[in-house]
């Protein structure tokens, strides 16, 4: 057991942090990468020590835990060469035209760091998105202090991931105070870390209820931060006909897999499964049912997520009309997660709030529509989503253009004929999705462009060359793309 920091440590540590920044945005983007390099470095060299104390905590199995721990390592050294690539500053130039009525002045324009980020580690991810994960890592990337509020569930783990992360900012020089670590199991400490005058943004993955009251604290301070919560969602996935008619029993197994993958505890689980009646939906249930049969249950992350699968599948069961289609048909230990699937009508779902609700766990429902109108009716219902799937095929795709339109208005990633779960880490991957998924759509928490998130535009207008940013400079010191005269360069610039 850690001890919880107290109120007036909290305000020494964001003092530093405050100072620490101060520093570190000056420094050089090569800087900031060379500390996320050598972090990765030490998270290799925590070895095994480290993989068995986060499955002593998390009772994940040692593969998923030794590729998670690489995904953290990539995603540091990725976002490192993000960093030094500098499309991220989304540098921009507008050089003067004097004899212009009124003239037109010098402009030049990129992303600044916003200060200290909090972030807030995941109960579900040990590891990527938590003390050294993706948002740590792109809050250093844009040149920001961070200072990480350890999850509960795994302290121990978290403080070993810190200890690396200290030993690499003393290994490359990184100021004093750069990076912080904090325990606190109530909520007065993530109060006092949002509410600080110091902190600049919040980083979070986790429930839809943790997510808005952090949102909701950012918002109530002197001055309001941006909060970026990445929250619920039941990644609806829908079953076109046309599809099922080819392959219902295959997709069926395909997402028996992906329901029960980690033992359901994935915030891309999909949660949903919408189809129209008919023999392929029909076929679809029959085998997802005997599939999830055979899966046995397992061990969840801690007995809080134990605790609230079980009472939230037990919600879910209980509303009219809902009836098991599946079970796992081995007996469940009191920490376990058993997989279930159930179903109902479309006319149930568009009545029923509860069962938009997520389940966190292995546990899917099957929404029986009895035509496409009502499908439609569905899909316009849901609210907003990190992923959405398409199970289609190509007749499919021309006869369903309004809900292809309303799918697209509910997610920040639309799938075709795949599973939700697995998150690749990558430019072109969009994490994140319209409220609740997330507390702004317009972000990603994987991938660089989630360097954003922390960082504002600044412009420069009027400045001599030499009293510019180098990424601003005309010589263009540091070799960065920038849109020069709405032209896309990597080149220098010539002032008239």
């Amino acid at each position: 057991m850690f001890k919880d920091a107290s109120l007036e440590e909290i305000d020494v540590i964001m003092q530093e942090s405050r100072k620490a920044f101060l520093v570190y945005s000056k420094y050089s983007l090569k800087q900031r990468a060379a500390f996320m390099y050598a972090i990765a470095e030490e998270l290799e060299k925590a070895g095994d020590a480290l993989i068995q104390t986060a499955m002593s905590e998390t009772h994940l199995p040692e593969a998923r835990l030794r590729g998670e721990r690489a995904r953290t390592m990539f995603q540091l050294t990725s976002y490192a060469d993000a960093c030094v690539n500098g499309q991220w500053l989304d540098a921009r130039i507008d050089t003067a035209i004097p004899d212009k009525t009124p003239p037109k002045p010098d402009i030049r324009k990129m992303l600044v760091p916003l200060g200290p980020v909090v972030v807030f580690g995941a109960s579900n991810f040990p590891f990527a998105y938590s003390t050294a994960g993706g948002d740590t890592a792109c809050a250093l990337a844009a040149g920001c202090s961070v200072v990480v509020k350890a999850h509960p569930a795994h302290e121990a783990t978290s403080q070993m991931v810190a200890e690396a992360i200290w030993a690499a900012a003393k290994r490359t020089g990184m100021p004093d105070g750069l990076f912080a670590h904090v325990h606190g199991r109530g909520f007065e400490t993530g109060e006092a870390l949002v509410k600080h005058p110091h902190t600049a943004a919040v980083g979070f993955t986790g429930s839809t209820a943790g997510g808005k009251q952090l949102f909701d604290w950012g918002n109530q301070r002197k001055v309001p931060i941006p909060v970026f919560a990445e929250m619920g969602s039941i990644n609806p996935v829908f079953l076109l006909p046309g599809k099922l008619g080819e392959a219902a029993a295959e997709t069926a197994k395909q997402y028996a897999g992906s329901i029960t993958l980690g033992v359901g505890q994935f915030c891309t689980n999909p949660g949903l499964l919408i189809g129209v009646e008919g023999e392929g939906l029909q076929t679809f249930i029959k085998t997802l049912g005997q599939e999830i049969a055979q899966v046995a249950p397992a061990t969840m992350l801690h007995p809080g997520i134990a605790k609230a699968y079980n009472s939230k599948k037990e919600l879910a069961l209980s509303q009219e009309g809902v009836e098991t289609i599946g079970k796992a048909a081995k007996e469940a230990a009191e920490f376990d997660g058993a997989a279930l699937v159930a179903t109902a009508t479309g006319a149930e779902f568009l009545r029923n709030p509860v069962l938009h609700q997520e389940v966190f766990g292995p546990y899917s429902l099957v929404i029986r529509c009895k035509d496409a109108t009502e499908l439609q009716a569905v899909a316009e219902k849901l609210e907003g989503q990190l992923t959405a799937t398409l199970m289609a095929n190509d007749s499919d795709v021309a006869t369903h253009a309004t809900l292809i339109d309303a799918i697209k208005g509910m997610c920040g990633r639309f799938i075709m004929n795949g599973v939700p779960t697995g998150v690749e880490v990558c430019l072109s991957m969009q994490h994140g999705g319209p409220y609740p998924a997330t507390t702004d759509s317009r972000y990603s928490a994987v991938g660089a462009d989630g360097i954003k998130r922390f960082a504002r535009p600044l412009s420069f207008q009027g400045w001599k060359n030499e009293w510019l940013p180098d990424e601003l400079k005309d010589e263009n010191p540091l070799g960065i793309w920038r849109t020069i005269n709405n032209t896309l360069s990597n080149g220098s610039v010539s002032r008239k």
